[in-house]
């Protein structure tokens, strides 16, 4: 009997979005590339667009041995795990694709495994291609298709990953390594680039960006999300608040303060808008991530208690962490919809932002155009200031990252 390797990936620049998915066939003995195949679907999301791509990976195995072993690869643990039978299809959009790839070959001759996203280089190219296609109004064309080549040459330049992530934690270059190859599930606010011959756009829109001060778990670099205990400030983490407030005080330029919903960040926006005699308003969608049951944890103790899922969350910014957590994607998603909000709120203002690690890291990453392993590539300490121009063209520009000169 014949054995077949399927690796199929899909995704989508909006989710939904423009969406398309790849998929390939390889012989399992020799790894020679027996067929490809990709497409544009239109508008939707991710994980619709990995189901499309699982189902055109099968086809085409089918179609060159119906009778082969089939070893299924991909980078989506929820395709994986939902055609294993180990998680159940709740979202109505998946059932009818699950059961069309189910139908495709009998249960006995496929398999599923999860694999990092750096593994599947070749479906995620495949995947962009027919993406790319789709913005040209035009569909993907096997000929024109580069995705083989890509994918050996950036499968030897990758490197090795070494640790685990985190606000300036040692090791984070593991983290960096295995999200290397993530594509962008947000809009990036795409736009030319702003040149010295530019025309005059007017005043931008300013977010000053603020880290909320420590609180007892920041020090010991614990997860601490929107799933957790919402701690309060601690006494350092007060008087972190007090030094901030007088330096932007001192500048004069905040026109309006907003806030994350949890605590730590509504008591340090509360320290700044006292000295400036302005309101906080609160904005949920500059909430923390949810690290669902790693909250309260160190990175080692979750790496000890659930080390397949910390490997699968590491390696996909669309894995969300154990117990229901939110992924990255997701808290790109909302955090993109807030920062749209917030501008058409404030147009040409100074804004002072008031929210955690991975909402200015994600506002910092869109500004820049960034990739998503950029996320793990800065270093954002307790009661920092970051800062990011908007302007009327949709670009966007870095003005200030960490400043943490206040606090010495």
């Amino acid at each position: 009997m014949p054995k077949f390797v399927v690796e199929a990936d899909g995704g989508s620049r909006g989710n939904p979005g423009p969406a398309g998915y790849g998929a390939v066939v390889i012989d399992a003995v020799t790894g020679e590339t027996l067929a490809e195949a990709a497409e544009y679907i239109g508008i939707a999301t991710n994980n619709v667009a990995e189901y499309k791509g699982l189902i055109a990976g099968l086809k085409a195995a089918r179609t060159l041995d119906p009778a082969a072993d089939v070893h299924v690869r991909m980078d989506s643990k929820l395709v994986v795990e939902q055609m294993s039978g180990r998680w159940k299809i709740k979202h109505p959009d998946m059932k009818p694709l699950a059961a069309e790839a189910a139908r495709i070959l009998p249960a006995g001759q496929v398999r599923y495994e999860w694999i990092p996203r750096e593994k599947n280089k070749h479906a995620d190219r495949l995947a962009n291609e027919a993406m790319d296609a789709g913005k040209k109004g035009k569909q993907w064309e096997p000929s024109r298709s580069t995705a083989e080549l890509g994918a050996r040459a950036r499968s030897a330049a990758a490197p090795a990953p070494q640790g685990p992530p985190g606000d300036a934690a040692a090791g984070a270059a593991k983290a960096r390594a295995a999200l290397a190859a993530a594509s962008p599930a947000v809009p990036e606010q795409a736009a030319p680039p702003v040149g010295w011959g530019s025309a005059d756009l007017g005043t931008p829109a300013t977010f000053v960006l603020l880290r909320h001060g420590e609180t007892v778990l920041t020090p010991e670099k614990r997860f601490s999300g929107s799933g957790g205990s919402d701690p309060a400030l601690s006494a350092v983490g007060r008087r972190q608040a007090d030094a901030v407030a007088g330096a932007l005080a001192a500048r004069g330029t905040i026109e309006a303060v907003v806030s994350s919903p949890l605590l730590r960040c509504r008591e340090t926006a509360d320290a700044v808008a006292t000295r400036l005699g302005l309101e906080v308003s609160v904005e949920d969608g500059l909430r923390e991530t949810d690290f669902g049951a790693w909250e309260g944890m160190t990175f080692a103790e979750v790496r000890e208690r659930y080390a397949d899922d910390l490997s699968a969350w590491l390696a996909s910014p669309d894995v969300a962490p154990t117990g229901g957590g939110e992924s990255f994607d997701s808290v790109t998603t909302r955090v993109a919809a807030t920062r749209t909000t917030l501008l058409a709120r404030h147009p040409g203002r100074t804004v002072l932002v008031v929210t955690h690690v991975t909402p200015v890291k994600t506002l910092v990453r869109l500004a820049l155009g960034a990739p998503p392993e950029s996320l793990f590539r800065m270093e954002l300490s307790a009661a920092s200031l970051s800062a990011v121009a908007y302007y009327a063209d949709g670009n966007a520009s870095l003005r200030l990252l960490n400043d943490t000169s206040h606090l010495r």
